[in-house]
């Protein structure tokens, strides 16, 4: 934000996808610049706008102009962008994504696009993240100019019975996993008899793919702040947590210096703005467990003790952190709050349904041409999130699925697309919210070998406690592993064999689903009871006929040498790392079938396209 329009503000986007793209060069590069000249400059950091795709991104702010947002921007490309600033050249337009807001038409001569009637942004719903991106994320200031800590300002006129009545009324459910009511959570905790209560935020983020929490959290940390506090005082707590994942050090790093900030303007700690009402916060940093996702491993954790479920009851909300009752939310859920409380609960039902009110961020990944954060409202259909804001597939491949929910999640196929996004009509179809992770696949993709990678994932990460999740999901594993090695060779019997074990894993995996003690174990199955659901030829193909429809399956591939293309130059030959490959110089060579280990190498040098795969 340019409060001083005679200032040339220069605002570098340095979240972490965005400094993994390079933005912190981009930084130091305008840092340089400035330093060497004496014009009006202003440089600033911002958090992730959300179109990583087109990350490191730069902000311009020109006294007269609009904001305008350009990307990629390279330390290459950068000298343009100073150009311009510095000289009066020409607006670089190549690389602009679009105008912040343009009302005077200053820019309509140069063809900018308003940035959020692009394509990426014209059917996102941005609550969220509406200042991720836009606001320097270590400026309180910024974060006030913004409206921030209204809401908190609002509920602390309230009694706290009425701030969880407003939740309850806006229909928030939890955005972490599987949507339950955020204000009837609230309730319960409120409604627990004690003195000492707690509350906890969840930011061990830990699903593959997922990245909305960190964001949330280096763009945006205030709102966090914010949303705790309030909960804080609806429930009727003193002290509180961010659960954190130590991978994340921008994040806690903001959010450590977020925490100070409001100390210093008395939004934390005593007597918060004369209201009569203390909160602590602290950070506690956790190693990366997935199981800690899960509210009672988490609380043993922040304990000091190893991350496991325990059984419920007793629930958090009467027994939490150290036996006192305990309000656990995640980050999104806890960033909605501060705009219900400040502009009440009808304006937060306007967006998404009846049912899933409001708006998720999802973290679209995979093969999408244009990935990052998305913010839409709940009941968008998942065509819409696929092929309007992320641009349909790479290299116009033919679509295959979408995991939706990360390893908790499962996968749909092209005839769900018109699914709406919501709690409901996801779990009906097969899949669930989860965290928010939304991986896109191609025609190039094995569900198999998708399923595969999934259980590997649980398997190392079950924390081992309960005999379903520890023992039944490493047996899942290695069924999948059995089916991706068949050798081409097994006899029918053999095959048989396989395909019984594959009715076994379904069977096994809905008693995994039905008696695993904690959520982790309960889910770990359903990319295996999706897959077999929608993709079931591809299992048969594996099991069957011995091969990958997806060719990813390196152990069912088959080399071979077309004789009629090869001139037995015998380039193959040296670069093949098993000796694999056999023959006469200047004389059609081929390759032994069981000396292969399919490493595609030989194909990859081949100058005459000999070797071919099937």
């Amino acid at each position: 934000m340019n409060s001083n329009k005679e200032i040339t503000t220069i605002i570098v986007g340095t979240g972490t996808c965005g400094l993994a793209a390079g933005a912190r060069k981009v930084h130091e590069y305008f840092a340089d610049k400035i330093e060497e000249s004496s014009g009006p400059y202003v440089l600033k950091k911002t958090g992730c706008l959300g179109f990583c795709t087109m990350e490191p991104i730069v902000d311009i702010e020109i006294p007269g102009w609009p904001r305008l947002s350009f990307g990629p921007v390279t330390v290459e490309n950068a000298e343009l962008l100073w150009s311009m600033i510095s000289e009066g050249a020409e607006l670089p337009r190549e690389f602009v994504l679009g105008a912040h807001a343009d009302p005077e038409g200053i820019l309509e001569l140069h063809d900018v696009p308003i940035l959020w009637e692009t394509p990426f942004f014209r059917n996102q719903t941005r609550l969220v993240l509406k200042n991720s991106g836009i606001i320097d994320p270590e400026s309180l200031e910024e974060y006030l100019e913004s409206g921030g800590y209204r809401g908190l300002k609002r509920a602390l006129d309230l009694s706290p019975v009425e701030v969880v009545d407003e939740v309850k009324a806006s229909g928030l459910r939890g955005r972490g996993g599987a949507g339950f009511p955020t204000g009837l959570k609230w309730q319960f905790a409120h409604d627990a008899p004690g003195d000492e209560k707690y509350v906890i935020c969840n930011a061990d983020e830990g699903d593959p793919g997922a990245f909305m929490d960190r964001s949330i959290l280096e763009g945006d940390p205030h709102a966090v702040i914010e949303g705790l506090a309030i909960a804080a005082y609806a429930i009727g707590a003193s002290k509180g947590y961010v659960y954190c994942r130590a991978e994340y050090p921008l994040a806690i790093r903001r959010l450590t210096d977020a925490i100070e900030q409001a100390k210093e303007a008395g939004f934390l700690g005593e007597n918060i703005l004369d209201s009569g009402f203390s909160f602590e916060l602290l950070i506690k940093k956790g190693a990366g467990a997935f199981v800690c996702g899960e509210e009672t491993a988490l609380i043993a954790s922040i304990e000091g003790k190893r991350g496991m479920p325990r059984p419920r009851p007793p629930y958090p909300a009467q027994s939490g952190l150290w036996g006192k009752p305990t309000n656990i939310n995640n980050v999104e859920t806890v960033a909605n709050v501060p705009f219900i409380l400040a502009d009440g609960a009808e304006a937060f039902r306007k967006y998404g349904t009846e049912e899933s009110p409001g708006t998720k961020v999802f973290a679209l990944t995979g093969n999408v041409k244009r990935s990052g954060l998305v913010e839409a409202s709940m009941g968008m259909r998942l065509r819409d999130i696929i092929f309007d804001i992320g641009g349909g597939v790479q290299g116009d491949k033919k679509f295959k699925a979408v995991q939706i929910g990360g390893p908790s999640g499962g996968c749909l196929p092209e005839e769900l697309l018109d699914t709406a996004v919501d709690y409901d009509s996801l779990v009906a179809a097969g899949a669930m919210m989860g965290s928010g992770g939304m991986v896109v696949m191609d025609e190039g993709t094995c569900m198999v070998d998708v399923a595969k990678f999934f259980l590997e994932f649980t398997a190392s990460e079950s924390c081992g406690k309960c005999l379903p999740c520890r023992e039944g999901v490493a047996r899942l594993r290695e069924t999948l592993n059995g089916i991706v090695r068949a050798h081409r060779d097994e006899s029918p019997e053999e095959s048989l064999l396989r395909f019984q074990g594959v009715t076994m894993m379904e069977e096994l995996a809905e008693v995994i689903r039905d008696s695993a003690a904690c959520g982790l174990g309960q889910t770990a199955p359903n990319p295996i009871l999706s897959t077999l659901k929608y993709f079931k030829d591809e299992y048969d193909a594996h099991v069957f006929e011995r091969r990958c429809p997806a060719g990813v399956c390196t152990a069912l591939l088959e080399y071979y040498i077309d004789p009629e293309l090869c001139t037995g130059c015998g380039l193959c030959v040296r670069k093949c790392p098993d000796d694999a490959i056999l023959g006469e110089k200047r004389h059609p060579h081929y390759i032994s079938d069981e000396k292969c280990i399919r490493c595609g190498t030989c194909r990859q040098f081949c100058p005459f396209g000999a070797i071919k795969v099937r």
